[in-house]
């Protein structure tokens, strides 16, 4: 089988490690920088592992499906990760345990209209990307610190759920599902380490949500966000296509499993 990684990034951990196996059971592996090409090769690989979110990777991989090349994930699943309101209207509309979301056109327009309310809230950038805007807001000096530095950015507010301060990091390749603890973004110490969790570990069910998500968005390779807010009651804060899954024990083997798998339905 002959695999392509469309990504700017082949040395990744994950896709390094799965290349090695790949190839050592004799299968070709390439890879492509969508930002240094301008249009699809004419010789098709057999699949294209799409870990690269930007315009051009998206047009890329459009071009290859609407040629009948298999792509994971999607151009279409991959874009709907990245606007923040559109992926919260489909997980409520599938009944997926999503955090309410309103979207403003600008953090400038948010600060200067309705009042805060008394919950805490959490502003994210509508657009997910790398070193975007995700913060905690508990008073309106503090949203008129980010407005400040923020002004133009469009955002989407969500209530701030109580919960320990850790976020349950999720992944699935395929059924296959990964867990980890990391401490919040929005904890008052900031982002902490990555703390590995075994599935055992999980709350009652929580494995079939992830699942359950990839089905609805259409996902092959993607990661929930979760946090617990009471009794094992989970709560969706964000879906990511292909993220990096570093250091997932089997990982790197479910990947390999998963690309020649859609290789040879693609036959």
């Amino acid at each position: 089988m002959r695999i392509c990684l469309v990504t700017p990034e082949p040395g990744h951990p994950l896709l390094a490690a799965a290349t090695a196996l790949l190839e050592a059971a004799g299968h070709r592996v390439d890879s492509l920088d969508p930002g240094a090409v301008d249009e699809a090769p004419d010789d098709l690989a057999d699949v294209y592992l799409l870990k690269s979110r930007t315009p051009g990777a998206l047009e890329l991989a459009r071009e290859l499906e609407r040629r009948g090349a298999p792509v994971l994930n999607s151009a279409a699943a991959t874009a709907l990760c990245q606007d923040r309101t559109a992926m919260a209207e489909l997980a409520l509309q599938a009944g997926l345990p999503f955090a309410g979301t309103r979207t403003y056109g600008s953090l400038a327009a948010w600060a200067a209209g309705e009042p805060l309310g008394a919950s805490p809230l959490v502003v994210k950038s509508r657009h997910s990307r790398r070193h975007d805007l995700v913060a905690r807001v508990d008073d309106r000096a503090r949203l008129r610190e980010l407005a400040d530095a923020w002004p133009q950015e469009p955002v989407v507010v969500q209530e701030f759920a109580p919960n320990s301060g850790w976020d349950h990091k999720l992944w699935a390749i395929g059924d296959r599902v990964f867990a980890a603890l990391r401490r919040s973004e929005l904890a008052p110490q900031g982002r902490g380490p990555t703390r590995p969790l075994a599935l055992a570990e999980l709350p009652p069910g929580w494995a079939d949500v992830v699942r359950r998500t990839g089905e609805v968005f259409a996902l092959d390779v993607y990661g929930v966000d979760l946090i617990d807010t009471g009794d094992g009651i989970p709560l969706i804060v964000d879906v990511n296509a292909f993220p990096g899954i570093r250091g997932q024990a089997g990982a790197p083997q479910a990947l390999a499993a998963l690309a020649l798998a859609r290789a040879g339905a693609g036959r």
